[in-house]
């Protein structure tokens, strides 16, 4: 599993080693050796996978290699070697949800993993996230801290920070995250990446009819957009089994042409009063205005409005986070946070208390989308703060773990109420080396008015060529 220091296919991203795979400039097997070498070198420091499928994945890139030598059609993620959050199944390995309480291997593929399969990526392993995707640090009993490649004394964010951790740190071109309250935006902000909550019911989230009832959906973290506007391409699209049902898009997610002038309005006021906005965090939401300014936009302030989501959101998350307690076979080894909270869903969240919750969540929807009869967009920070460091579930019960967790959740959480797409954007470093991050969010169903101006931001200020120089230095190739 030698890494050569010229060959360097994972800078490129998913088009490029795709590309690479597909013109023979590397075969499927030493891009997965490759990749497999970076976590053997990486997952001491970082801690971002809790299960490594070296030799399923070895398997699956000497079946690839053999369909290109044939000349068989290849899909477009052809040999690309792609993480998997650990709270979707895949078939041969346990789905931990970040803890040790399930330890029966799933039987098949949920749908997002069978879609990237088809579309010919290999899968190299689960990446690590708190017990149930419940806090938006992650870090857990059974699996420890996963920490930041920027800086390895800080968090990742979560839940999905371990698909955050190996995505920024170049191990893979992409993974999947999952986003009940901002789980795939939280880390992508910490780590410097693209990461966009797709609209409610865009994923599948099959064999689960839905994740976190009306909350929360899946998707990827990437790099670039146009890595990102690929993978949506792929994985789209609902099934007979799932709750919730977007319209097909009309045309595609990598349609990302030049977009005419829009309006966009930029909040910075949080929706939860136990989070202030740094300066630094508030000045990188201030440079990017003026960056879509300058791309010919018509930007302006405007407050938006917050209605009151907790009776919408708390019973849904507390639902959640039962129903996923409810399938692990070892339920005496849950942490006892999640031990809490499920017994508290009991009495706290019955089944009618969560579909009245539903129900709000679309009566606060319509309210707060009356923003888009004036605005096509709305950006706001994605974190009020710098990421933290890590321990922050340290000696916390559930309560004071939700009292930590809410200022992190604070631009992010009513967007899952809502169910808007809404994408974390890279919005430049601190003076300390830290990402910094903004939100841009879409009326309902628009994530490809999202991706188009992400692409133009990401084209102004280019951020997806910006390493984490000491992780380099660690995995031995700089």
């Amino acid at each position: 599993m030698s890494e050569q220091p010229g060959d360097r296919p994972r800078y490129t991203g998913v088009l490029g080693q795709a590309e690479a795979v597909r013109t023979g400039l590397i075969s499927a097997v030493e891009l997965t050796e490759q990749t497999l070498a970076r976590i053997d070198r990486l997952q001491p420091r970082l801690n971002a996978f809790t299960t490594v499928l070296a030799d399923e994945a070895l398997a699956q890139a000497r079946a690839h290699d053999e369909t290109r030598a044939a000349g068989r059609p290849l899909g477009p993620l052809h040999g690309v070697p792609i993480a998997i959050k650990d709270e979707v199944d895949v078939a041969g390995a346990r789905t931990t949800y970040g803890g040790a309480a399930v330890t029966t291997p799933a039987a098949t593929d949920s749908e997002i993993v069978r879609r990237l399969r088809a579309a010919g990526a290999i899968i190299v392993g689960k990446t690590a996230m708190p017990e149930f995707g419940t806090w938006p640090f992650t870090e857990s009993a059974a699996h420890g801290y996963t920490r930041n490649p920027w800086d390895v004394t800080r968090s990742t964010g979560g839940s999905s920070g371990g698909s955050a951790a190996a995505v920024a740190a170049g191990i893979v071109a992409a993974a999947t995250g999952g986003d009940g309250g901002g789980s795939i935006r939280i880390p992508a902000a910490c780590c410097g990446l693209f990461g966009l909550k797709p609209q409610r019911g865009r994923v599948s989230t099959v064999p689960n009819g839905d994740l976190w009832r009306a909350l929360g959906t899946l998707g990827v973290l990437t790099r670039s957009v146009a890595d990102s506007a690929l993978l949506y391409d792929v994985i789209s699209g609902s099934c007979a089994g799932d709750r919730w049902h977007a319209p097909a898009p009309t045309t595609s997610f990598t349609a990302l042409e030049p977009v005419r002038p829009l309006r966009i309005a930029v909040s910075s006021r949080p929706a939860v009063p136990l989070a202030r906005l740094t300066p630094e965090c508030a000045a990188a939401l201030r440079s990017m205005a003026d960056t879509l300014t300058q791309l010919g936009h018509e930007v302006e302030e405007f407050e938006l409005a917050h209605p009151e989501a907790t009776p919408a959101f708390f019973p849904q998350f507390l639902g959640g986070i039962r129903a996923e307690a409810e399938r692990v076979d070892r339920p005496d080894l849950l942490e006892q946070r999640s031990k809490t909270l499920s017994a508290a869903a009991r009495l706290l969240a019955p089944e009618p208390l969560q579909r009245w919750a539903e129900r709000h969540g679309e009566r606060i929807a319509a309210r707060v989308n009356r923003v888009f009869e004036r605005y096509d967009l709305v950006l706001t920070p994605t974190l009020p703060h710098l990421p933290p460091p890590v321990g922050r579930l340290d000696g916390t019960g559930a309560v004071h773990a939700i009292l930590r967790s809410m200022p992190m959740t604070a631009y992010t959480a009513l967007w899952n109420v809502c169910g808007n797409p809404a994408a974390a954007i890279p919005a430049g470093w601190s003076d300390s080396g830290l990402p910094l991050s903004v939100q841009l969010i879409g009326r309902p169903d628009d994530e490809l008015g999202i991706l188009r101006v992400a692409a133009q931001l990401e084209k102004a200020r280019p951020w997806a060529q910006h390493w984490p120089e000491e992780i380099d230095a660690v995995a031995g190739i700089r």
